[in-house]
């Protein structure tokens, strides 16, 4: 992984921490500060930090947000509309979404609410249909530029979603349904070719799913749904965005307590979440 920013926890505190080149230095300030700050500001604030040689200046990594909300944009590949019209009867809404202007952009959590690296992601009791969408989420400043670049974890019930499309905050918002992390990588530490996204699920020690795709493949670009979020909305402290998923398990598959969920992309690392059961 390149540069790097990780929120730790510090015994009964939190800090911000710049990861280079097998050193760390502590970042002047929060991730909220950062993002209000133009974006050659908080560069130069995160590169002063990479320079820096020390230890990590903690002992428990922590979800990469502080007082960011987290958004998610839908059906923005072709697999994921073809998988919402599999456990939907309402497939030419999903075929509107796809193909017009405006996409489709959704509320996913609160930052209290989000899980990191290492940390439990949930499937709802009520819910018998349930898997994890592997996303690239976008790490947004105030002005609704791109920072930086996590990976997401969007849980969710297909078939609390597929029984009514109204009923998608039910399917999508609910405690442990968003995991992010490990780290932030700025935007301008990576190559801004396509990013490669690997979705793994392992079950009892064997691998239950596995599954990859490319940004590539999808049908809006990232600046095209970061001007959307940002239409009628202002986030001071910056925002999330998560950018949908090309990978999707067939209609057969269902996650379950005591899964593991991997989500890799090279550029960004491994997002790593064991699976239990809320509500």
């Amino acid at each position: 992984m390149p540069i790097s920013l990780h929120h730790l926890r510090a015994g009964t505190t939190s800090r911000w921490a710049v990861h280079h080149d097998g050193g760390w230095g502590e970042l002047d300030g929060d991730l909220a500060g950062l993002l209000a700050l133009p974006l050659d500001e908080a560069r130069a604030r995160v590169e002063a930090a990479a320079r820096a040689t020390g230890e990590m200046p903690g002992d428990e990594t922590l979800p990469p947000v502080d007082r960011q909300e987290v958004w998610a944009a839908g059906v923005t590949y072709l697999r994921s509309r073809d998988g919402r019209k599999e456990e939907s009867g309402h497939g030419s809404l999903y075929d509107d979404v796809y193909d017009s202007a405006r996409p489709e952009i959704f509320f996913k959590s609160s930052p209290w609410r989000v899980v990191g690296d290492g940390d439990a992601v949930g499937i709802r009791a009520d819910s018998g249909w349930d898997v994890p969408e592997a996303e690239i989420g976008l790490v947004l400043n105030a002005a609704g530029q791109i920072f930086g670049y996590t990976l997401g974890n969007d849980m969710s019930s297909r078939s609390i979603e597929g029984e009514n499309p109204l009923y998608l905050p039910q399917a999508k918002m609910y405690d442990r349904s968003c995991a992010l992390g490990p780290a932030i990588v700025p935007a301008w530490a990576v190559d801004p070719a396509p990013f490669p996204v690997g979705l793994r699920i392992l079950r009892d020690g064997q691998e239950a799913y596995s599954g990859t795709t490319s940004t590539s493949a999808m049908a809006r670009s990232f600046e095209d749904l970061a001007s959307w979020l940002f239409r009628a909305l202002t986030f001071p402290s910056g925002a999330v965005l998560l950018t949908g998923t090309g990978v999707v398990p067939p209609a057969g598959f269902t996650l379950q307590p005591g899964d593991t969920v991997e989500i890799t992309s090279a550029p960004l690392g491994t997002l790593t979440n064991p699976v239990i059961t809320v509500g």
